[in-house]
């Protein structure tokens, strides 16, 4: 959630050039849609002409925690997704933040992780996040470009 402008748009070329060989019909990007990098992913599984599909945490996760400045972006995110999955929570936590990205990597073949390769700042993070999907067999590509950096 915490890159800086200028690491978005590392990133979202870095993602350009590891998707831009998936044909179209088959490129389904999954993304719980947070401010930060994985908006970023969401916008370029669709820029790429993929499907988007969203995992949110609770019921109440745009009310509660897209901050004001991000919900434009968020909603737009949402209106060209394909599919909305919302996890059985009424209020997002960290539990809730688990549920969603276990529900997220089991979906996928394979992750994309923009990572610094430092420790999760809680339960839920990035490091725990990859841990999950490596567990699993899934292929994880760890993304962070030269010049990326933390806002």
């Amino acid at each position: 959630m915490n890159i800086t402008p200028a690491t978005a748009l590392l990133v979202a070329d870095a993602l350009r050039q590891h998707l831009a060989g998936t044909p179209d019909q088959e490129l389904t990007g999954v993304s719980c849609i947070a401010q930060g990098a994985d908006a970023v992913f969401a916008r370029v599984v669709l820029e790429l002409g993929g499907r988007l599909i969203v995992v949110l945490p609770s019921e109440d996760y745009r009310l509660a925690k897209v901050k004001p400045h991000y919900r434009e972006d968020f909603d737009a995110l949402i209106t060209r997704a394909a599919e909305i999955q919302t996890m059985p929570y009424a209020t997002a936590n960290r539990d809730a933040y688990t549920a969603a990205n276990e529900a997220l990597v089991t979906q996928c073949d394979e992750m994309f992780a923009v990572w610094d390769s430092g420790p999760s700042g809680g339960k839920g993070g990035t490091a725990d996040v990859v841990e999950y999907a490596r567990s699993l067999g899934k292929p994880v590509h760890v993304l962070w470009p030269d010049g990326a950096q933390r806002a």
